[in-house]
């Protein structure tokens, strides 16, 4: 399971260092792809796995079904962690994702997120968490 928030910079090579927390249980292979919201998600091989096998059961006849399975799968890359902890991020993804300089990477259970630094923040306004909460109940969650 992933979780935290780390902030890091992705040098002009387009390398990012991988938080060693996240290091040891990405492995030595993993996927990183586009996200929603702007951000890219990275998945260790088994979850990709997984969601490849869903992708799979869509149907081709199905228009979004198929554009949902495009927009994952075209700028999916394997990536690997180098001797310093780096990984190189491909230039399609760091464009998709806006990623110049000043990135935050975000456990969320069983995929990695990368920001922007300045999307991260734009995004993470938390003036509704009530409303957001009540409508958890409505998908079976409840604190």
């Amino acid at each position: 399971m992933f979780m935290g928030e780390y902030n890091h910079s992705i040098d002009a090579k387009g390398r990012l260092i991988m938080p060693s927390k996240f290091r040891e249980a990405l492995g030595d292979e993993f996927v990183v792809t586009k996200g929603l919201d702007g951000c890219l998600f990275v998945y260790p091989i088994d979850e990709w796995q997984a969601f490849e096998e869903k992708l799979k059961t869509l149907p081709l006849t199905n228009k979004n079904a198929r554009q949902f399975s495009r927009f994952f799968l075209a700028g999916a890359a394997t990536c690997e962690v180098d001797k310093q902890g780096r990984i190189l991020l491909p230039s399609v993804l760091r464009e998709f994702a806006q990623l110049n300089k000043d990135v935050v990477l975000v456990g969320v259970l069983s995929r990695i997120e990368i920001w922007s630094k300045s999307k991260w923040i734009e995004s993470n306004v938390y003036d509704d968490m009530d409303d957001i909460a009540e409508h958890m109940e409505e998908l079976g969650l409840s604190i």
